[in-house]
């Protein structure tokens, strides 16, 4: 006998998300999205366009969450990509002043925040800092784009620390770099890079 193709899904939405075309409920990274415990994160869309981060509890409980400076006009605000077995989670911010740079977070589950930014990342408006994976110890990969449009990959350790690095073969031209995707236990980085040639590949970064 077999199991249903879909299996058993349950749907769900952020309580303060909008209902227009465009708004809404949406999932963070694909590859981080969710822990063991079957904790999850993303961010919405309000009825003013404006990210909010949340974190779904196993029991179905929603706890909406704003990084410290995010700001709260249209297409502002915080957006998680990743949650680990602890709960703590990353993702990044756009602040107040509607410049629309990218700022890095990482939440603790009782609420607590640090903020960060990438050495070098660019601070024009879509530039900026923007982790996606985080481990089980807390490291966090991600990328920062500098002020020439170009992506390099980064992780940040437990302690803080932030080594910027660059896939052998990446291009240095605006649009192109390296962009990390997730990061396992023991801190191997995978993710893509786009050639000069604008062709895209993927690698995976041993620590």
């Amino acid at each position: 006998m077999c199991a249903p193709a879909n299996g058993t899904i349950t749907a769900f939405d952020a309580p303060d998300a909008g209902t227009d075309a465009g708004q809404g409920t949406a999932v963070g990274n694909f590859f981080d999205t969710i822990n063991p415990a079957g904790a999850t994160t993303g961010y919405y869309f309000d009825a003013s366009f404006a990210f909010h981060a949340w974190v779904r509890a196993p029991n179905g409980t929603i706890t909406e969450f704003d990084a410290p400076g995010a700001g709260t006009g249209a297409y502002q605000g915080t957006d998680a990509w990743g949650i680990n077995p602890a709960g703590t989670t990353t993702g990044f911010y756009w602040d107040a002043s509607g410049d629309t740079v990218y700022h890095g977070f990482l939440r603790k589950p009782n609420g607590t925040f640090i903020l960060f930014d990438v050495p070098g990342a660019g601070t024009d408006p879509g530039e900026g800092t923007q982790p996606g994976g985080i481990n089980p110890w807390g490291a966090i990969s991600g990328l920062s784009i500098d002020g020439i449009g170009v992506a390099h990959g980064f992780v940040r350790a437990p302690n803080g620390t932030i080594t910027v690095f660059d896939a052998p073969g990446a291009g240095n031209g605006g649009g192109q770099g390296t962009a990390p995707q997730s990061i396992n236990e023991v801190g191997e980085v995978t993710g893509g890079y786009v050639d000069a040639n604008f062709v895209a590949h993927g690698f995976v970064r041993k620590p």
